[in-house]
């Protein structure tokens, strides 16, 4: 790709993780469904925080983590997202930055707070999160930097982004500015609930080439097309896409585009401890070495090993400097 002063520009959910242990009489007294996502309002979730006990809190969400770990492999990387000038968008404000990303979206100053997604850690190890998305649900178009898009090589969106009405117009902005400037734009799925919510607008993202890459997992890409098979949604793909990657967990994924289907396995692990942020360390690791041109099976392969090592402990950033770990394995791209 040509020069760029970013190799990837994320645009998504800026969320602040308050990760807690506690005990399962925790999630009954609360009426959690253990191992599961929920989302909250603002009353909820200061009710939570309340009877929380001690909690670390990091920032997170899909994009972001996806964003950090692009440098972690060395690469230039920038966020787009919304907090609120508060106490929670301080904290993530400061960590992102902190992790070597640019971040530069202004607080908003009135309006929901910034958003969190409490983590509850139960003794088995099993994640039940309760999710309120607060301020960052109302990132607008004014909060887009076209010079900072048109300075990236790819701006990657997050497919979450797609409820709220200013947040979807900004994610076009973003993409009509990436494409003025010759530059490629990604989407990631995010989730199957989403995909069943905006199916013929991600279809119509790809058939109009507002977006150029998609990321997608098994059960995403099966929902886009609604079918229980794989190989049938993966033969649709490649009519609509100019270029996917279909994650399948242990079985590794598949780059697809219309010239071709490059199967990619998974890099083998010791123990899987926690698989939150697979998907976001898959896409980093694929970015990245896409931006620095890398061909598919490449990046693919970078995109295989930073997942597996965020599996392999608790949380969804890396704990090894990921451009160490890819020199160790020959895996640069």
């Amino acid at each position: 790709m040509t020069s760029a002063r970013f190799d990837v520009l994320g645009i998504g959910n800026a969320i602040v993780d308050v990760i807690a242990r506690t005990e399962d009489k925790f999630l009954v007294t609360h009426d959690m469904r253990k191992g599961t996502m929920a989302l909250i309002d603002e009353e909820r979730a200061t009710r939570i925080y309340e009877a929380m006990g001690p909690a670390v809190e990091v920032s997170g969400g899909s994009a972001a983590n996806t964003v950090v770990g692009v440098g972690s492999f060395g690469g230039r990387a920038a966020f787009v997202g919304k907090v609120r000038d508060d106490a929670l968008g301080d904290v993530f404000a400061h960590d992102i930055r902190a992790a070597g990303v640019a971040f530069e979206t202004l607080p908003a100053f009135d309006g929901p707070s910034t958003a969190r997604c409490y983590i509850l850690v139960t003794p088995d190890g099993e994640r039940t999160m309760n999710t309120y998305l607060g301020a960052a649900q109302d990132l607008h178009p004014n909060d887009i930097d076209e010079e900072a898009v048109k300075a990236a090589a790819i701006t990657y969106l997050e497919g979450y982004l797609w409820d709220p009405k200013h947040a979807k117009s900004a994610f076009v902005k973003a993409a009509k500015v990436a494409h003025s400037a010759s530059r490629m734009v990604a989407l990631t799925l995010s989730d199957s609930f989403c995909v069943d919510r905006w199916r013929d607008e991600f279809i119509d993202l790809m058939r109009t080439h507002t977006v150029d890459l998609l990321f997608a997992n098994a059960a995403e890409l099966r929902s886009l097309y609604q079918t229980a098979d794989l190989d049938s949604a993966v033969a649709e793909l490649r009519k609509d896409a100019r270029l996917a990657v279909v994650t399948m967990s242990a079985d590794g994924c598949l780059v697809v585009s219309g010239e071709h289907v490059i199967a990619v396995p998974a890099a083998p692990v010791d123990k899987v401890v926690d698989t939150t942020g697979a998907g976001d360390l898959f896409a980093a690791g694929f970015l990245q070495g896409l931006a620095r041109g890398a061909d598919h099976e490449t990046a693919a392969h970078l995109g295989a090993l930073a997942a597996s090592e965020v599996i392999q402990h608790i949380g969804a950033r890396p704990e090894v400097p990921l451009e160490q770990l890819a020199a160790q394995r020959g895996a640069r791209g």
